[in-house]
């Protein structure tokens, strides 16, 4: 008993002692960045180019860029409720390929803390035993950002704070949207590919002449670069109020379509809602005028 005791104690003791050494290795990381960013100033006020990714940009954009900018979509995030079971907690971790998840009590709009996939298994053990099941106990605490925060003060306050994870918090005092660590390095050094980014990540496909498999989140300009066509040029769009081609699909339609509907584009592109939920647009179908089924 005496063994099993001190064997947990020592496996407790190398868990934290992890914890540290990853904090003070981010910490440090994220230091340099900051400083990068501070010396890139300064040069930049002399006359000369900042470092950093596309061409001496990427720093520039922890200026440039405001939290708003670079969050992700509150539809997108991926939450879970304080009193989930410890197996459809696992079930999410697995299915999302997440190793952090924000936990709200309620909805989404109260938000009570973050859980941590490592905290849940050290725990509750790896093979899922461990005691009754509570998530709250488990909860480390997030941070709460306004939209139109400069990325490079949430990524120092993130580096002082040693928080991994913000939710963007409207006027309101709704949940906008959510920012990690790694979508603030991403506007620095460039895309950060892990084990559980999807390696075709491009915004739409060709399946024939003038037949396009594309993303709802396309961006309309490139789309329309594409397909060497303006689809924002009739009267009953306001391009100045949509940036993808889901938002233009919902604006033509007025709501949010369902799986399989036809949406017929003023200039004689059809557009056919290949996946979608209640509250958005995922994938659609683009054919363009002139297009054949054969």
């Amino acid at each position: 008993m005496g063994e099993s005791t001190e064997a947990a104690s020592i496996a407790a003791q190398g868990a934290q002692a992890e914890d540290h050494d990853e904090d003070d290795e981010q910490g440090g990381f994220f230091r340099r960045i900051l400083d990068a960013f501070s010396n890139g100033d300064e040069d930049a006020e002399n006359g000369g180019e900042r470092p950093g990714a596309a061409g001496g940009l990427g720093l520039v954009n922890l200026s440039r860029l405001t939290v708003e900018d670079v969050a992700i979509p509150k539809a997108d995030i991926v939450a879970v409720p304080v009193d989930m079971s410890k197996d459809d907690l696992v079930q999410v971790f697995r299915d999302s390929g997440l190793s952090r998840l924000p936990v709200y009590e309620g909805t989404l709009d109260n938000p009570v803390g973050m859980a941590h996939l490592k905290d849940v298994a050290l725990r509750y053990g790896f093979n899922g035993k461990g005691g009754r099941f509570s998530l709250r106990p488990l909860l480390r605490p997030l941070l709460y950002v306004p939209p139109s925060m400069p990325i490079g003060v949430l990524l120092q306050k993130m580096q002082t704070e040693r928080r991994h994870m913000a939710l963007v918090i409207d006027e309101y005092g709704g949940v906008d949207g959510l920012v990690t660590i790694e979508d603030l390095i991403e506007q620095v050094v460039g895309q950060i590919a892990d084990e559980h980014d999807i390696e075709d990540d491009t915004w739409w496909v060709q399946e024939k002449p003038g037949v396009y498999l594309a993303q709802a989140k396309t961006p309309l300009e490139e789309f329309e670069d594409e397909i060497a066509l303006s689809l924002t040029d009739a009267d009953e769009i306001d391009e100045e109020e949509i940036d993808t081609l889901g938002g233009l699909v919902f604006m033509l339609l007025g709501r949010v379509p369902v799986r399989g509907e036809m949406v017929e584009h003023p200039g004689g592109a059809v557009f056919e809602v290949v996946e979608a939920d209640p509250r958005r647009i995922k994938r659609l179908r683009v054919r363009l005028p002139g297009a054949t089924d054969a």
